[in-house]
């Protein structure tokens, strides 16, 4: 069986790339790197991939905002190529930067292109850059990226608009109705809990969300970043061993492409 493609985006300012590329390749798939202006120009496509990534950083220098620009270039170069991607029921991750990018072009909560926007991501309660390591829960939810990530598990943020804000009280009655609310920020026991336990303040604890289909999944923490053990900054001291609790999440997406073919 040939291994599942996927595109790993990157635009001027993006550095997780390598790091996301590599544990797709751990998961089992062929990951490559499609530049913006590849897209744009004509030179590549999407529609040999069957998974889109958008990698966390800082694209265009988050001038206009994080994510902004290039949620822009979604919206318009790259409309029609993306549009066709998500109608194919393909698979797609943005992890914080690109978690930003698709709430600000409309593609989440809602998992199409041709929508407004109905959340957004901005700064952190705290006034500052959040870098460290957080606790997750994951709750009922139709995600397909996190399917068995039952247990309160951990891994790191680093942002400083981070902050998810719905645009009105039926958009968050939404995610909680439609089981779209995949991961929330909480204590080492799983309880809801204040700063610093939610780095960023977000309304009911959100790390993360998919839309409706579970296919289009975007998250603040970086699950790229604990893929091994030994990448937890107790693993001595705890003598932790194995795969990180973010190589989970890319196992899925890349066993659930798979299966479709």
């Amino acid at each position: 069986m040939p291994a599942v493609k996927v595109a790993v985006l990157k635009a001027p300012g993006t550095n997780c790339d390598q790091e996301t590329i590599h544990a797709f390749k751990l998961a089992g798939a062929d990951p490559e790197l499609v530049w913006v202006h590849e897209l744009i120009s004509g030179g590549k496509k999407l529609d040999p991939y069957q998974i889109l990534a958008l990698p966390g950083g800082f694209t265009y220098g988050d001038d206009l905002g994080a994510g902004r620009l290039l949620a822009g270039e979604l919206q318009s170069h790259l409309a029609e190529g993306l549009a066709r991607f998500l109608d194919q029921e393909k698979l797609v991750i943005g992890i914080c930067n690109g978690f930003q990018t698709l709430v600000k072009a409309g593609v989440l909560p809602s998992g199409k292109l041709d929508t407004a926007q109905e959340a957004t991501l901005t700064g952190n309660d705290s006034g500052k850059f959040e870098d460290r390591w957080i606790h997750l829960r994951s709750d009922f939810n139709v995600c397909i990226w996190t399917q068995g990530m039952e247990e309160v598990f951990e891994l790191p943020v680093a942002h400083a608009e981070g902050k998810f804000v719905p645009k009105e009280p039926a958009v968050l009655e939404q995610l909680v109705g439609f089981g779209q609310i995949v991961f929330q920020y909480s204590d080492a026991e799983g309880n809801e809990a204040p700063y610093p336990w939610n780095p960023n303040g977000s309304m009911g604890s959100i790390a993360g969300i998919c839309d409706p289909s579970g296919r289009v999944f975007g998250l603040m923490p970086h699950p790229e970043r604990h893929v091994t053990a030994l990448q937890h900054p107790r693993w001595n001291r705890e003598g932790r061993t194995g795969e990180g609790a973010g190589l989970k999440i890319f196992r899925n997406g890349v066993k659930w492409a798979q299966k479709r073919g």
